[in-house]
This record gives structure tokens, C-alpha cells and sequence, in this order.
């Protein structure tokens, strides 16, 4: 193999790793919250199916668009890409029967949002999982 050969298997390869180490989403309320559901309860609760996980009433917060979270939240939880996503939201809110949750940033954003709010309910990278918020679910 020639020295340009391997040198461009080896930032391919560098290239991944970011991906393949990435944390997984985590699904989060506020810590005295007490509640239980599936991914697909998790699902419905965020596509406006559903305004209650396991008999609590809770109110999901996005993150803001295009990030990895909310792109692997949505693909692993709803089997749904950006451009799916964005299809479903413009057909619910132009057919009035809903809205999309409303994007509270980052995972600190999400966190801050959640510790203020015990009728939250959104996702976050598990690297910044902490005492200020409870996971609900891993989303795999």
C-alpha cells in the first residue's frame, strides 16, 4: 500500500471517531418528577400525540434545529430525519392541530429550562447528564 493510501484511511478513520464516541440522548425531567414510558410514548409525546407520559402531564422542550441531539433523538425515537420532522410539524400546524415544541437550545439550555419547570420534558447528550435534571430513558 502506498504512504497516500494510508494516510487517507487514517483521517477517514479520525473522522469517525467523533461519531462513534459520541454519548448517547437521554430523555430528562425534573428530578421530582416521577414518571415511566416507552420510546414510542416518548415518540407521541413529542410529535403531539400524546400531553401525558405514564399519567403525568408534560410539556416537551426541544433543542435548537440541526443539532446532534435533537437529529438522533428524532431518528432513534420517532424514525424521523430533520426534513421528515420539518414535513410532519408544517402539516399538523397549517391543518391547526398542533404545534412543534418550542426549542429551548442546548443541553444547557435544556437543563435550565427543566430545573425551572417540573412540567418539562426534553433530551440531552448523557455526557451532560447531572443532579439538575433526571433521566427518564435512554433512547437508543
Amino acid at each position: 500500500m502506498t504512504r497516500q493510501f494510508l494516510n487517507q484511511v487514517m483521517l477517514a478513520g479520525a473522522m469517525l471517531l467523533p461519531a462513534l464516541a459520541s454519548a448517547e440522548v437521554v430523555v430528562v425531567v425534573h428530578p421530582s418528577v416521577s414518571v415511566a414510558g416507552s420510546k414510542d410514548d416518548v415518540a407521541n409525546l413529542f410529535l403531539g400525540k400524546a400531553s401525558a407520559l405514564g399519567g403525568v402531564s408534560l410539556t416537551p422542550i426541544d433543542q435548537e434545529e440541526g443539532s446532534d441531539a435533537r437529529e438522533e433523538f428524532y431518528q432513534k425515537a420517532a424514525g424521523k430525519s430533520q426534513a421528515q420532522l420539518n414535513a410532519y410539524w408544517s402539516r399538523i400546524v397549517f391543518t391547526g392541530k398542533g404545534q412543534p415544541p418550542r426549542e429551548a437550545g442546548d443541553d444547557d439550555g435544556i437543563k435550565e429550562s427543566i430545573a425551572k419547570n417540573k412540567g418539562l420534558i426534553g433530551y440531552i447528550d448523557s455526557d451532560a447528564l447531572d443532579s439538575s435534571v433526571k433521566k427518564v430513558m435512554s433512547v437508543k
